[in-house]
């Protein structure tokens, strides 16, 4: 063929023009009998089978037993291996290999895991911390074997499924006829293709108590309890659905004013990354801290140290809520049923569990049932076969098939009573009986050994009609024989809300330039103003009569001629501001008191009436709603007589900021002065305690402990003998051993009786608080003594109830405390009680007490901010303030 012919374009050509029978294709390899498959569905088909394998075969538990196959499958080469010795990981893992269609790494990985959940595998050598972090040692370095209880819930062959192995060489079960709901104990977490899986661990001794519920038909609840403890608030965990949330935080103690201890950690972190958010939290401002000393082994030790005067109350709360020690966990109940994957909450995931042990118990005893029956047969043909003699039958017959029918005939006048028929293969093992067993057969021992049989045929029978007691009967004896130990670890507790606001560390300062109108962080070289966060707002008030809140920012324009700059609390309903401001350019004057809440950031609100050239004349800020006394200096103008008087804020009505207040004066004001301070005008505080959250608060939540002033304090007393005396801040935290919590009064006594462990004595003795701001032990230090009972009524009565000694019991005896001794030293070692044993000792009803006049004397007081009508001033004839 020329060059020609060689670049011919087939497309080029006409039918006629083509040669008969030829065909052109544009590849030289393609055949038109081929099927075109388009690559799009290829892909398709090939995401879903990933996706499936993926959900099915790795990544979500089974509800059956609980296991991912990986982990089924180290479990069942576990057994294979167990000879009651310890194995080298290492070698149980190239054994599952056989089952496992994966490396040796996710063996070995999800081997470690399953080992540190300290349930069902006897570690041994070096397996890793789970509070630390740290790794596990080498496979080759360490071993396992199973646990008791792994032995004794996970395995039954007889009534396990089998199917083949990945490679078809071995069989591996379908799924374990685990008996206990191991998914919620042990937990899981996994991430599929397109669907994920969070099951949080519960408790052992609570799963088994919550199964016996289910089989009683009574309510239960299910809550996660974690290795590492910590502190959890379930309110919001929904059944461990998706939607849920479980906020778990860090035990955080104070060792001393200076130092913060944490003792445990929130699930899902580790020592080294929560120092590490300690760490990140400080550097970036948030929290002020000295240094961290982590002396974690066995327990969680972190050790904070603070710098002088930074509050250790404001500090835990700050850890909260800008480092992992809280945290927050999503479940998401995710399973595989049916080889489907279906969301389910942990109270449908218990029920599963349970109705599957009950069905796999029932399995196990029909089982036994038969083998039983089985026994009892063959042990009734021996007997029948031996006792009867009938083995001499067969002395004549020279067939085997002779043998079988003269010892099946030789067997029917006897067999009326047997539960069953009888077969070939009975009589095929009766001429496996030996000589020497016919001769030494004793007929006493084979009807002891029927009976017996029969016994225990009887009781299975009462098991399986008795199922649901035979179950719970099994769950009972596993938490007697397991449940020792594996008590709840995770505190359940509601949280507090923390605002981030309150806890933030200020570690930056706000200026303001009055004149130009401008805050912020900044401005160095104008005036100072406070410290102040990144997340601050800030109130602004200006001449004008304006006034603003805004965030804190580097520099802001607000307006000319600020007279008043602070940090603003929205939920601050204490703070009273005083003004006198004049009405437009040459209007009347007003005076209001007010409190702000409740505005929109960045924008601005008028505090006079609107009118143009407003100003404001006097402007004072009172943390506690103070009112100072004033005084009016005004022009003289016309005929007025009276240039000069005094208005106390303390008979101003408190309102709205937004509210007219009341008329001053119609004439011109040159001069206000500030003639008096004056103290809070508002009603004590009145603050409450609530247990759930271990905090204080002034919403009505929990026990009320009264009406507080500024000077007021609150006295908490510890069961450990520790008594100190604080301010009532909503940021305290409470230890939870504390017996007393209530308002102090100085001069009441405090009553105790404790045992000094040195001298082995019982002692009582009263003091009054000498030192209201250091926490101090009012019993000896002796690591043996401890507090038995504490009162602060001012006449208690105690009850000793005494241990019986030999058979011997003492009556009680009732003592007034008052009486007995007289008030001491805070350091005093009381009076000796006495010196045998005690039981108990209980506070009784104190004897009346009636308090001094002065003690009980009621202050008038005005209330906490309220809007009151100006229809009760009125102006006098000068045109100036009348009150009332």
């Amino acid at each position: 063929m020329d060059e020609e012919e060689e670049n011919i374009n087939p497309d080029a050509l006409s039918e006629e023009q083509r040669p008969e029978g030829s065909h052109f294709y544009e590849n030289e390899e393609e055949d038109p009998n081929d099927t075109i498959t388009k690559v799009t569905g290829m892909y398709k088909d090939w995401f879903l089978d990933y996706a499936s394998y993926v959900i099915l075969e790795r990544a979500v538990p089974a509800i059956e037993d609980g296991f991912k196959p990986v982990q089924r499958r180290i479990m069942h080469s576990l057994k294979e291996l167990d000879d009651g010795r310890y194995n080298k990981v290492a070698n149980v893992v190239g054994h599952t290999m056989q089952y496992h269609p994966h490396g040796d790494a996710s063996i070995g990985d999800a081997m470690v895991q399953i080992g540190q959940k300290e349930l069902l595998i006897d570690t041994q050598g070096n397996w890793g911390n789970i509070l630390t972090g740290d790794g596990a040692a080498a496979s080759r370095y360490i071993e396992a074997r199973l646990s008791k209880f792994a032995l004794e819930v996970l395995y039954s062959p007889k009534i396990t499924e089998w199917i083949a192995s990945y490679d078809g060489r071995r069989n591996e079960p379908n799924n374990l006829p685990v008996k206990f709901p191991l998914l919620l104990a042990q937990g899981a977490e996994g991430i599929a293709v397109g669907l994920s899986t969070k099951v949080l661990p519960h408790n052992f001794n609570e799963l088994i108590d919550a199964s016996i519920k289910i089989l009683k038909n009574k309510p239960f609840q299910l809550f996660p309890d974690f290795q590492t403890a910590g502190i959890a608030d379930v309110s919001n965990y929904n059944d461990g659905m998706r939607g849920g949330r479980v906020r778990v935080r860090a035990k955080i103690g104070q060792l001393d004013k200076n130092t913060l201890v944490i003792t445990q950690i929130p699930f899902s972190t580790n020592t080294s990354t929560l120092i590490d958010s300690i760490l990140k939290a400080n550097e970036k401002g948030k929290i002020k801290i000295k240094k961290i000393e982590d002396n974690t082994a066995a327990e969680v030790e972190i050790l904070i140290h603070l710098f002088p005067g930074v509050s250790p109350d404001k500090t835990i709360d700050a850890l909260y809520a800008f480092t992992a020690c809280e945290t927050s966990v999503a479940p998401l109940g995710c399973v595989i049923e049916d080889h489907k994957p279906r969301f389910i909450g942990v109270s449908d995931m218990l029920r599963i569990s349970t109705k599957r042990t009950v069905q796999l118990l029932k399995q196990e005893l029909e089982i036994q049932l038969d083998e039983l029956e089985e026994n009892w047969h063959f042990a009734s043909l021996e007997r029948i076969f031996i006792e009867n003699r009938i083995y001499r039958l067969i002395e004549e017959e020279e067939t085997w098939e002779g043998v079988i029918n003269a010892i099946d005939e030789g067997l029917k006048p006897h067999i009326t009573h047997l539960r069953r028929a009888v077969t070939h293969e009975d009589i095929n093992r009766l001429t496996e009986i030996r000589i020497k067993r016919i001769s030494r057969f004793d007929i006493d021992k084979a009807q002891e050994k029927i009976e017996a049989l029969e016994g225990e045929i009887e009781q299975v029978k009462h098991h399986l009609e008795h199922l649901t007691d035979f179950a719970i009967a099994f769950f009972t004896k596993l938490k007697e024989k397991y449940g020792k130990g594996r008590e709840r670890q995770t505190e359940l507790r509601i949280f507090d809300d923390i605002e981030a606001t309150k806890v933030v560390l200020r570690n930056t300062k706000l200026y303001v330039n009055r004149e130009e109108g401008f805050i912020g962080t900044g401005l160095k070289k104008d005036e100072y103003v406070t410290d102040c966060s990144d997340i601050d707002d800030v109130i602004v008030f200006l001449r004008n009569g304006t006034m603003m809140i805004t965030k804190v920012d580097d520099k802001k324009f607000i307006g000319k001629d600020i007279i008043h700059v602070d940090i603003f609390d929205k939920n601050d309903k204490r703070t009273i501001y005083n003004m006198v401001y004049r009405d437009g350019k040459s209007g009347p004057s007003f005076i209001k008191r007010f409190n702000v809440s409740g505005v929109t950031r960045d924008k601005a609100y008028d505090l006079t009436n609107g009118n143009t050239g407003s100003q404001v004349l006097y402007f004072s800020h009172n943390p506690n709603g103070e009112a100072e006394v004033i005084t009016i200096l005004l022009r003289q103008v016309g005929s007025i007589k009276k240039l000069k008087f005094d208005i106390d804020f303390a008979k101003m009505a408190i309102k709205g900021r937004s509210s007219k207040g009341n008329l001053v004066t119609k004439y011109p004001i040159k001069k206000i002065e500030l003639k008096e301070k004056g103290i809070s005008t508002l009603l004590p505080r009145k603050i409450w305690f609530d247990d759930t959250v271990q905090r204080l608060n002034v919403d009505g939540r929990g026990e009320l402990l009264g009406e507080f002033r500024p000077s007021d304090k609150i006295l908490v007393i510890s069961q450990t003998g520790k008594l100190k005396v604080i301010i009532p801040e909503l940021t305290t935290h409470f230890d939870p051993d504390m017996v007393v919590l209530e308002k102090w009064i100085p001069k009441k006594p405090i009553s105790a009786i404790y045992y000094d462990g040195e001298k082995e004595r019982y002692y009582v003795k009263r003091f009054i608080v000498e030192n209201e701001g250091k926490e101090e032990t009012f019993i000896s230090e002796h690591p043996n003594s401890q507090l038995e009972i504490v009162s602060t009524d001012y006449r208690p009565v105690a009850e000793l109830v005494f241990a019986k000694v030999k058979g011997v019991q003492k009556e009680n005896l009732v003592v007034d405390v008052e009486a007995f001794i007289a008030v001491k030293g805070f350091k005093a070692l009381g009076n000796q009680l006495t010196a045998d044993k005690l039981k108990q000792v209980n506070m009784l009803e104190p004897l009346p007490y009636e308090l001094p006049e002065e003690a009980v004397a009621e202050v008038t007081e005005v209330p906490e901010p309220t809007d009151i009508p100006d229809e009760d001033v009125q102006i006098d004839d000068e045109g100036q303030i009348t009150l009332f």
